[in-house]
């Protein structure tokens, strides 16, 4: 993201009834907004009502981007933006933690800060690279000159000043910066540069970017990773889809769940190729081939090149960053989760934006897409724990999930159809009414939780009020469809969220690629205060939002259920509910 693009979530009325607007993320249009009368207020206090109790978050101020994963002799390194002086974006720096479990963090001085001509206007998004003999670069984008907005461009690299140390506490900033400069039509826009891999004795990067509206990813070469030169054709571009943010480009294994170094290239192996979408301020990604001879990246036959593709997220997701962890062979990616409320409520929290929970990331067995599931390591802090078996809900039905914390949770649960042919039939027309890239929300949005079909609503009220004022609902429909197969919804409903009338309050929605052959469906919610980030099927869907209840705001107050609302009964096969201590958090 490059610590620019800044964006305030607008109000807007139903989007099923503005097809025009669904173009942009949750039917708002993202645009920049620099408030520099806020940039600089520092948190007088810090309000804890929406913080969070696991998630990555230091103790106030701005974040956004996370920057640089990796693991250097035994610790996880994890740098962030931030503003160190307020809680809006500005003044960003490369903050620093460390863990050895990627749960709990340990806060080092900032890593990166302008200091020098070649980022004196701002240190943005980069990444790093385990270089051989174990030594870590960053490149990262720095700012030249404040024009021409939102900035000239450059790309530079830092170096720790010692490799002996594994804290890796201090960085130089070399004199020879920048080491990349960018093209005369694209100063100011060019950012965010990649993890390296090498071809053929060169070290290769790519670095996002844009030419009129079509998004592109610079490729460029280095014999000894300081002399770099631009090669004559991108490493991937797409017409019509904008400044490309954060791009991101590793291999995955075409069997099983291990993670591959960026450095492997050839093998039984595919490549994922991701990006940021400024404009729509969602991210997506597409499964392809490197082709090595031609040094360019071609996404599979039938993938979705463009917004109407796969995603990571379907909610409040972006920037993110994966990294290859050789300790357990296993690749991480991280994501940003900003909040949903304007930058006044911001800078009256004191604090503003969380790093979704780390992810595991693998190839579906069927090539098609990719998998995600948080890591393991977050079930060392499970504690108490509850469980529901073989328990029917009928129409109408919500039970209650007693007996643990249910404002900070980690909840697991399995849904047994009794068969499929009471589905309700999938109207066509919705694929003619909406954009392809937002027709599963736009259905969520519709139908909501109320609305009554043959197979769901079901699924969990998260963040519930005693009397049902506010809840976050997370379910699934199923559909019939004219071709005979079945089609299953996700939702994550924010509509009911908060009675705060001035909240973003978006329906968010994904279609889960499963074929329920055994007549099951899983879901898996992490809830913590703010935020619930849902995980269907194993992983093949994911939806993160981020919420503010004015009544169900912590375990006194927040309730949770498993409810049906459809007219066909669905059993709860097994469900695991545990409280969630809190991690050593910075």
């Amino acid at each position: 993201m490059g610590g620019f693009n800044v964006f305030v979530w607008g109000m807007v009325g139903l989007v099923c009834f503005f097809p025009m607007l669904n173009h942009f993320n949750g039917g708002v249009m993202a645009f920049h907004k620099i408030s520099l009368h806020l940039q600089h207020r520092s948190a007088a206090k810090v309000e804890d009502d929406y913080r969070t109790g696991y998630h990555f978050q230091p103790p106030k101020h701005w974040i956004n981007d996370p920057n640089a994963p990796m693991f250097y002799k035994g610790f996880y390194h994890l740098f962030y933006q931030y503003n160190p002086k307020g809680s809006v974006w500005g003044n960003i720096v490369w903050a620093h933690s460390v863990s050895e479990d990627l749960i709990n963090w340990t806060p080092l001085d900032p890593a990166i800060e302008p200091s020098k001509p070649f980022d004196q206007f701002g240190c943005w998004s980069g990444s790093a690279t385990i270089l051989p003999g174990e030594k870590p670069v960053i490149l990262y984008t720095g700012i030249i000159a404040k024009e021409p907005e939102p900035g000239y461009q450059v790309q530079n690299y830092a170096i720790p000043k010692d490799y002996n140390d594994p804290y890796l506490k201090k960085w130089i900033k070399p004199d020879d910066n920048p080491i990349i400069k960018p093209t005369k039509e694209n100063v100011s826009a060019f950012r965010d540069p990649t993890t390296a891999w090498k071809l053929n004795g060169q070290w290769e990067i790519t670095v996002g970017s844009k030419q009129d509206t079509t998004g592109m990813s610079y490729l460029y070469r280095s014999p000894d990773f300081i002399k770099w030169t631009l090669v004559d054709h991108p490493l991937h571009q797409k017409e019509d889809t904008g400044m490309w943010e954060c791009p991101d480009f590793y291999p995955v294994a075409t069997t099983g769940k291990d993670g591959l170094d960026t450095m492997v290239v050839e093998g039984d192996i595919k490549h994922v190729f991701k990006v940021s979408l400024d404009i729509t301020r969602n991210e997506y990604y597409t499964i392809g081939k490197y082709d090595t001879k031609e040094d360019k990246y071609i996404p599979d036959e039938g993938m979705i090149d463009g917004w109407a593709g796969l995603r990571y997220d379907w909610g409040n997701f972006y920037a993110s960053k994966s990294f290859y962890d050789p300790a357990k062979k296993r690749r991480i990616l991280w994501g940003w989760s900003n909040e949903s409320s304007t930058e006044h409520e911001s800078v009256k929290k004191g604090w503003a934006g969380i790093q979704c929970i780390p992810r595991s990331v693998w190839l579906d067995p069927s090539g098609k897409q990719l998998l995600q599931w948080p890591v393991e390591e977050l079930e060392t802090l499970r504690d108490k724990n509850v469980q529901i078996s073989n328990t029917e809900l009928k129409q109408g039905d919500k039970v209650q999930v007693e007996g643990i914390t249910p404002a900070q949770a980690d909840v697991d649960v399995v849904f047994t159809l009794p068969g499929l042919d009471k589905a309700e039939v999938y109207d066509t027309n919705w694929d003619k009414t909406f954009p392809p890239e937002s027709i599963a929300r736009n259905i969520c949005q519709v139908k909501g939780t109320t609305e009554q079909g043959g197979l769901g609503p079901f699924g969990l009220l998260t963040l519930t009020s005693k009397h049902f004022e506010e809840y976050t609902p997370v379910f699934f429909r199923v559909f019939n469809t004219p071709d005979t197969k079945h089609k299953v919804l996700m939702c994550s409903d924010e509509m009911p969220s908060t009675l705060n009338k001035h909240e973003y309050k978006p329906s968010f929605g994904g279609f889960v690629d499963v074929d329920l052959a055994d007549n099951k469906i899983s879901l898996r919610s992490l809830i913590d205060h703010s935020v619930v980030e849902s995980f269907a099927a194993g992983g093949k869907t994911v939806i993160t939002s981020r919420v503010y209840p004015t009544k169900a705001l912590d375990d006194d107050n927040a309730h949770l259920y498993v409810f049906n609302n459809g007219t066909t009964t669905i059993t709860v096969e097994k469900l695991d509910a545990w409280s969630m201590k809190k991690p050593k958090m910075n």
